[in-house]
């Protein structure tokens, strides 16, 4: 049983169902919004005590949470805080969600009437302001600190306003202002990395193209939340004006992996430098060396480095410097008394997909010590003028000497232990199989396919794999066309699990056959190379489509 000192009250969005400390739970709501015969309130007892209870065997980390509407005596009347018309449902399930119409004094009720379970009581905030307590919108901050100072919890209701009502000047900078404003009220309640591997490309589970390894393998907008990766604490003043550098999570760059990156633009001053907290960490380190690997595209000039903030047990700090690859005298001689160390990159090399993705490993060891921060350097390898390339009378001589255009891109951050690089199973490690085939009749003499795919180890143990990139390759007979078709694999989608789904794939008439490829991808960000992966062969059935073609089938190989 965890002790009072480990347990802290909790803010649920709820148009994502997600702790804002970013761990994965899943979430069940009972919202009774009718009226009851008082006679059925014991069969609802018995479903909320029944449900919690299969919930939490079936998934340890699941909560259900009773939604404050239909009471003890049946009636459909919203109390808005917790007392004895609700609290009989409460009892029997991991929480309340309580009404959003609560007045100021209701969540310090609340946690009386919930004694030690006062942090299972979420106060409702409807953002959209709706009679909610402080007006929501961008005063939503206002009941999030009365919730706070009161020691209950928080469930913030449609989020999505930002989006929905367009906020300006554009959804991304309004989204990164409120949810800065949330963050100013309750503050950080996670802090990683706290174990290793610890691997982020800064997804947030949408984007408008998609990248492995620095090559991009789509470029059609997606969605799925599930390709969420960890996101940066980054700082969002709202004021464009009071940072030489804008630094934002961006959707529409280049990515390295995945489809998101952070974006760093600007200015700096001379010898000037600029920082920008991405991690807040808890990482206790051992004796042995961690390496920090990262992905960097910039201009020519513009130099991005990561800065490292250590404490021990006896409270002493240590900032160590990951430099960029370049200038490594001038680089040691600015920096060494800003920082207690500076470390050139032991490895540099260029994507092989990507050349102007520049890869950096830096390796450290600071046993004893705990990675409490770590924030990205930019700053400039030299001036982009010198004074005796200028005029003496030239205007602009001041402003080119001391300024200069900053652009950079962060692609993605691992930081791991040497023992844990990925190591892949062979291809021919899995069975790859292929259920539900259907083939039936397009346009101009194409098919359309669909097909469940569905791909295990042979020795039978659990993968133990995050993720898996899924492909194909259309295939085409020669003797069906005059035309050179180049065998390239089109993404299709990512699978969480060891199936995916392919439906209505679109055919062209000279196809033969095709190769499914199955991607595997570790927690280090890692991906095998496609033509080490497992893959699924089939023939385009060249029969016309009829009842017979289109039974569910099975293929294994």
């Amino acid at each position: 049983m965890a002790g009072a000192e480990d347990i802290v009250p909790e803010v649920i969005s709820l148009n994502n169902c997600q702790r804002l400390d970013h761990s994965i739970f899943s979430y069940f709501q009972i919202n009774m919004e009718v009226e009851l015969d008082v006679g059925q309130i014991p069969n609802l007892k018995e479903f909320v005590s029944h449900l919690t209870q299969t919930m939490h065997s079936s998934l340890p980390t699941s909560l259900v949470i009773w939604y404050d509407s239909v009471t003890i005596n049946g009636d459909l009347d919203w109390q808005n805080q917790l007392n004895d018309m609700n609290k009989p449902f409460f009892d029997l399930c991991d929480g309340i969600f309580v009404n959003y119409t609560w007045k100021e004094t209701y969540p310090k009720e609340s946690a009386s009437v919930a004694g030690d379970r006062r942090f299972d009581v979420y106060m409702g905030i409807d953002v959209f302001g709706r009679n909610t307590y402080g007006g929501g919108e961008w005063t939503t901050n206002v009941a999030l600190d009365v919730i706070k100072n009161d020691d209950v919890s928080a469930a913030i209701f449609a989020p999505g306003w930002v989006y929905e009502t367009k906020q300006p000047p554009d959804f991304q900078t309004a989204q990164n202002r409120w949810w800065g404003l949330v963050e100013q009220s309750w503050g950080i309640s996670l802090k990683y990395p706290q174990a290793l591997p610890f691997y982020s490309n800064f997804d947030q589970g949408h984007g408008h193209h998609k990248s492995v390894d620095g090559a991009q393998i789509s470029g059609t907008p997606w969605n799925n939340i599930s390709s969420q990766s960890f996101q940066p604490f980054l700082k969002f003043s709202g004021d464009s004006a009071s940072d030489t550098i804008q630094v934002s999570v961006d959707f529409k760059e280049a990515s390295y992996s995945g489809g998101g990156n952070i974006t760093f633009k600007g200015t700096l001053d001379g010898d000037a430098y600029f920082k920008a907290r991405l991690f807040q960490g808890e990482l206790i380190l051992g004796d042995l060396p961690v390496h920090f690997t990262y992905s960097v595209k910039s201009n020519d000039s513009s130099l991005l480095g990561l800065l490292l903030e250590f404490s021990s047990a006896m409270k002493d700090k240590i900032s160590i410097l990951l430099a960029s690859w370049r200038n490594t005298l001038l680089t040691m001689n600015r920096f060494s008394s800003q920082f207690s160390s500076v470390i050139m990159p032991r490895r540099v090399t260029n994507a092989e997909a990507a050349p102007e993705w520049i890869v950096q490993e830096s390796s450290i060891a600071m046993g004893g010590y705990t990675l409490t921060e770590i924030h990205a350097v930019c700053y400039m390898a030299t001036p982009l003028v010198t004074g005796s390339q200028l005029e003496p009378d030239d205007p602009n001589s001041s402003l080119a000497l001391s300024q200069s255009e900053y652009s950079a891109v962060l692609g993605h951050l691992n930081v791991h232990m040497p023992s844990q690089n990925s190591d892949f199973p062979p291809s021919a490690s899995w069975t790859v199989g292929g259920e539900y085939i259907k083939w039936s009749s397009g346009s101009e003499g194409s098919k359309e396919f669909s097909v469940k795919l569905i791909w295990q180890l042979k020795d039978g143990k659990d993968s133990a794999f995050p993720m898996f990139n899924i492909y194909v390759q259309k295939l085409v007979d020669p003797k069906l066309t005059d035309k050179m078709l180049a065998e390239v694999a089109e993404f299709l989608g990512v699978a969480e699990v060891e199936a995916f789904y392919i439906s209505d794939l679109i055919l062209p008439s000279a196809t033969s056959s095709l190769k499914f490829i199955i991607q595997v991808c570790n927690f280090d960000g890692a991906s095998q190379k496609l033509e080490d992966s497992p893959f699924l062969d089939l023939q385009v059935d060249l029969q016309v489509p009829g009842m017979a073609a289109n039974e569910p089938s099975r293929v294994e190989f």
